[in-house]
């Protein structure tokens, strides 16, 4: 097993490792939409928030050698499900056929206020 970790993503903000490598998976963990570089989310709604997500999560694949077209699962958790489709579009613009298997739902909170979090699991090849 071994931890991943970028400078080009966010620090973890809790005992846990930004992503896990064992053999040939990486998960990536829920990976809220702060921007690396000011600690802050970005402004805007749902969408910008989303876009940050992928990004800091694509960003953590990158460190080892992968992309996003190596996700296989995706497990997107929202604030409120009535942005599932502003979400959507944005999730759209970062993945391509055969898109990953995904679960999408709406919880309670999440960490720091945000409207979205975005976790994955990928596979070397």
């Amino acid at each position: 097993m071994k931890a991943l970790n970028t400078d080009k993503a966010p620090a973890a903000i809790g005992p846990y490792s930004q992503a896990i490598r064992t053999g040939n998976i990486v998960f990536v963990s829920g990976q809220l939409p702060i921007n690396p570089e000011t600690g802050a989310f970005p402004e805007g709604g749902v969408q910008e928030q989303t876009r940050q997500s992928l990004m800091n999560a694509r960003a953590i694949l990158q460190s080892e050698g992968l992309d996003l077209k190596d996700v296989v699962k995706t497990t997107v958790l929202l604030s409120d499900i009535a942005n599932f489709g502003p979400m959507n579009e944005i999730y759209a613009e970062f993945f391509t056929k055969p898109f990953p298997a995904r679960s999408a739902f709406a919880v309670r909170d999440l960490p720091k206020g945000a409207l979205v979090e975005i976790e994955l699991i990928a596979e070397a090849h």
